[in-house]
């Protein structure tokens, strides 16, 4: 009898144990799940705190009054020369595709540019870029895993500076992708071409909770998130109600 209930108080605790263990496992688990989606949250966040400022500033008056136009756009809230964002190199951002007939501006879905050259007009660290895609050739680049600026699709620099609107000199820009960039609060010169532009399907996982493609979220709209709906209303009420 003794034997018995040693055996059973063995099993006893081992399924205790057991048991024990598992919860550990699972609750490092949902903690690391939630501080990988604080990290994917706050980009979505400073990605809105970015296109706001670019939105105030009469030196992207340009912007501002073409992104009616705009079939997507993508904002980098930090492009690092030689530096590392979440294991990538360049910097890492948020994609936002408008929908033609209601104006709605999708969910979002993370990319990082890497390879950057940087211009010498500012020459700092740290800045922020807004590329808008002008095309459907750019959206469809945009639902790959990846693709090269100036090779696969063109890119130009887009017109900077308080009177670019009335200027007749600025020549109309014609690309699938015109980028605008600043640092530290002042144009910054950057050539985006050769850069190489991909899919961080990692941070997708993370923000929705599931393996999904870039084409799930931007075409098929099968997944959300709450947490970006002050970036999605900011652009509509930027763009206007007007779709093109």
């Amino acid at each position: 009898m003794n034997n018995k209930r040693q055996k059973s108080l063995k099993l006893g605790m081992g399924l205790i144990l057991a048991v024990f263990i598992v919860g550990l496992l699972f609750a490092s688990y949902t903690s690391a799940v939630a501080s990988d989606m604080g990290q994917v949250q706050g980009l979505v966040d400073k990605a809105w705190v970015t296109f706001k400022d670019f939105m105030r500033d009469p030196n992207y008056s340009w912007l501002q009054e073409n992104l009616n136009q705009a079939k997507a756009v993508l904002i980098f809230p930090q492009v690092l020369k030689g530096g590392f964002i979440w294991g990538g190199s360049g910097g890492t951002g948020v994609l936002v595709v408008r929908d033609g007939k209601t104006c709605d501006w999708s969910q979002p879905a993370f990319y990082t540019i890497g390879s950057v050259t940087f211009g010498l007009q500012i020459g700092g660290e740290s800045t922020e870029v807004v590329m808008i895609a002008m095309t459907q050739k750019a959206v469809d680049s945009l639902l790959t895993s990846s693709f090269k600026l100036g090779g696969d699709t063109s890119v130009a620099v887009g017109p900077v500076g308080g009177g670019v609107k009335a200027n007749a000199d600025v020549p109309n820009v014609m690309a699938d992708f015109i980028s605008f960039a600043k640092s530290k609060g002042l144009y910054a010169g950057m050539n985006l071409e050769g850069s190489v532009v991909g899919v961080r399907d990692s941070l997708n996982q993370a923000y929705y909770g599931k393996d999904v493609r870039p084409v799930d979220i931007l075409v098929k709209k099968d997944v959300s998130n709450h947490g970006s709906a002050e970036l999605r209303a900011a652009l509509k009420r930027a763009a206007g109600i007007s779709c093109s």
